[in-house]
């Protein structure tokens, strides 16, 4: 009996060549239309600031003027002409950019972009305009939350192929399609190598892209963000949220705070907290002569006088007295603040940086941080970008692969690799 007749003396690597190759292939398949389409959407994202402003300069960029309007103007514009309720003010860090105000209407979100030098409104667009929907369609959240959670499957099964592709580059002897790319377009050789360098000088890239685009997931992102808290590792302990008659109101999902925030309810104001408190007949007679909250012009104000000036998110209060937030993100995540401040008297109730987080708190900040090419500047954004870059070029020249391979009149896996 030979040895190839053997099953004994079969040789074990070739079988788990074919393994690795298979898993290599189908994952392809499964995550490759996703994976592209946030590359894409990903590396616009990048320079969303820069495209924000091409594509809507008539709304973004302004004049400077010799002065500004107050915040109540910009919010009483904003709202005058959507007929909405203001949510939150993006104030610019730049004179010669455009305030953003969210406003809400009959349920439905969108950004009201106000001249601060003359108060008025110079149009509206969905929130965030283009940038917001290529947001949206980074996580997939415009197709609702079972697409979302594909977002997921993908960047755990994008893992996979990095490891696999790893090892099915490996040379074990070969000299060419290493580190070069032999033959020419027309040949599958040409292809099959494009895609293995690209892939092994990509991996780190893509490998890091997939992790730390995991907290926004829709279970992932949650459930760590949960676990880090309740260990001590995560954003600081939270104050009791907003009360009414001793009941907690629900926690809302946050937007313009950090992510270890955003599932952060606001400290009670001190308006708020005494109304917990109370019982049905003093909550009435307060309810009948409510105290004069402070409007978003001292609000501002004190925000800035706390060194929060050179631009900030600022969240209004569902109620009149209620606590606003103010959200300091600039690129470098260890200048990140959170402050909360009484809508009452304006007094500080919380400020939060990023020194406050905990181990794992800090370490997802600070790869969001370079997710979105922000943390080391233009070579930050470039890096990133190569990443995206690389996705679809592995992307390309698998599809491509798989055409010169395909059996013969038919839409099938190709034959077994020797």
């Amino acid at each position: 009996m030979t040895a190839i007749d053997n099953p004994e003396t079969t040789a074990p690597a070739g079988e788990v060549y074919r393994a690795f190759w298979r898993w290599h292939f189908y994952a392809g398949l499964l995550v490759l239309p996703i994976l592209m389409l946030m590359a894409l959407t990903g590396g616009l994202y990048l320079f969303k600031d820069e495209l924000t402003a091409l594509v809507h300069r008539p709304l973004v960029v302004v004049a400077e003027g010799p002065g500004q309007t107050k915040p109540t103007t910009w919010i009483a514009a904003a709202e005058a002409a959507t007929r909405g309720e203001a949510r939150q003010v993006v104030l610019p860090a730049r004179y010669d950019r455009s305030v953003q105000v969210t406003v809400e209407a009959n349920g439905e979100k969108q950004t009201a972009y106000v001249d601060p030098h003359t108060g008025a409104v110079l149009g509206t667009t969905q929130p965030g305009g283009v940038m917001g929907l290529v947001k949206h369609l980074h996580s997939l959240e415009i197709a609702g939350p079972v697409m979302n959670l594909m977002v997921e499957v993908a960047a755990g099964w994008t893992i996979v192929l990095v490891a696999t592709g790893i090892f099915l580059w490996w040379p074990r002897g070969q000299a060419g399609g290493v580190v070069t790319v032999r033959s020419r377009p027309a040949k599958r050789l040409f292809w099959r190598d494009l895609h293995a360098v690209t892939g092994v000088f990509a991996s780190g890239v893509i490998l890091f892209l997939a992790v730390t685009g995991m907290p926004w997931s829709a279970f992932w992102g949650k459930e760590v963000r949960q676990l880090t808290t309740q260990a001590g590792w995560g954003r600081p302990k939270p104050p009791v949220a907003e009360q009414h008659h001793g009941k907690p109101a629900p926690v809302e999902e946050a937007t313009g705070v950090p992510w270890a925030l955003q599932a952060k309810a606001p400290p009670p104001s001190e308006a708020q907290a005494q109304m917990a408190g109370m019982n049905d007949h003093d909550h009435h007679m307060m309810m009948m002569e409510p105290p004069a909250p402070l409007d978003a012009n001292a609000i501002v104000a004190r925000a800035r006088a706390g060194g929060l000036t050179d631009g900030f998110t600022l969240s209004l209060p569902k109620t009149p007295a209620g606590t606003w937030t103010a959200a300091y993100m600039p690129d470098k995540v260890e200048q990140t603040r959170t402050v909360y401040l009484d809508g009452g008297d304006g007094h500080v109730l919380a400020d939060i940086g990023y020194r406050d987080f905990g181990p794992a708190a800090q370490a997802i900040e600070w790869g969001i941080a370079v997710h979105q090419g922000q943390q080391f500047g233009l070579v930050n954004k470039l890096v990133m970008l190569a990443g995206c870059v690389a996705i679809w070029l592995m992307g390309v020249s698998a599809v491509v692969m798989w055409w010169k391979r395909r059996p013969k009149g038919r839409l099938a896996a190709p034959a077994r690799p020797t």
